[in-house]
């Protein structure tokens, strides 16, 4: 069953892409981040104790959590929502943030004492490639300054909070853990509302239906089993994966979405798929 966790975790986060489009179209960026991770939270808790785990730790490892939601969900989500919010390119963002897997891996060595081959550095580079050739990025477009330095926050969150969480995995459950995370998401994106937005929700269809996909697939499903491969894997390699999103994301929006499918798209889903393989393959197959 764990063996299919990662193609599963790229199924289910890259979906993010398609569901957040519609929901930052009826909702305030930090509104619906707010509103999403405090539905989370309750979700977890309740988990928790239906399974007995232990929700009230020592204070120093829910401070820890709390500070992990805060980068992934308060920072990262915040800073990519934002950004897509008053007008940055999807696919720019998608981009910068996509440098998140070289960043690790360059910075795992010297914190976890990781160890990166030759062949998972050709891996990674095949994977950014493949990401930019599917991006097809048009630097052409009038890009926000604000958008832009929210994309380049939103990137060094992802990268501190996939590192944090590492050197703090196995402090908490990880239901309880994730319940933490989703608190300090859920306050964080409050003190934004407040501070930066007129805040507003239409809770119209395609938002019930884009923030229960957020919700239950998302945060429920993805970024539990995230968390998992963070925990039992090394971490370079677990970013790694996040090369298959762009592309993973193309083929669901051309699916779901009827959004155009090139030849140039297949290419770099193909170089991305042979540069993920390489990174992430045992060292035993190698």
């Amino acid at each position: 069953m764990t063996k299919s966790f990662p193609l599963l975790f790229i199924l289910l986060w890259s979906s993010a892409f398609i569901s957040g489009k519609e929901i930052v179209q009826n909702a305030s960026p930090f509104a619906a981040l707010a509103f999403r991770f405090g539905i989370v939270t309750i979700g977890f808790l309740v988990f928790a104790y239906f399974s007995n785990d232990k929700i009230f730790g020592k204070l120093k490892n829910i401070i820890e959590s709390l500070s992990t939601g805060i980068l992934f969900h308060g920072i990262y989500l915040g800073g990519c929502w934002y950004a897509f919010s008053i007008g940055m390119p999807a696919a720019i963002v998608a981009l910068i943030v996509t440098l998140q897997p070289i960043l690790t891996n360059i910075l795992s060595g010297p914190i976890f004492g990781e160890k990166i081959s030759w062949k998972q550095w050709v891996g990674i580079s095949l994977g950014f490639i493949g990401s930019v050739t599917v991006l097809g990025i048009d630097f052409g477009k009038e890009i926000p300054p604000l958008g832009l330095l929210a994309t380049v926050l939103a990137l060094f969150a992802i990268t501190a909070g996939t590192l944090w969480q590492k050197k703090l995995s196995g402090n908490l459950a990880l239901s309880v853990n994730n319940a933490y995370q989703a608190v300090g998401g859920c306050l964080f994106n409050l003190l934004l509302m407040f501070i930066f937005e007129n805040a507003y929700i239409n809770f119209t269809t395609s938002f019930i239906l884009g923030m229960s996909h957020q919700i239950i697939l998302v945060s429920f499903g993805a970024f539990t089993i995230l968390m998992f491969l963070i925990k039992r894997g090394t971490v370079g390699k677990t970013t790694t994966l996040f090369f298959l999103v762009p592309p993973t994301s193309a083929v669901m929006a051309w699916i779901f979405l009827n959004e155009q499918l090139t030849f140039t798209d297949i290419i770099g889903f193909l170089i991305t798929t042979v540069g993920v393989f390489i990174a992430t393959r045992d060292k035993k197959n190698g």
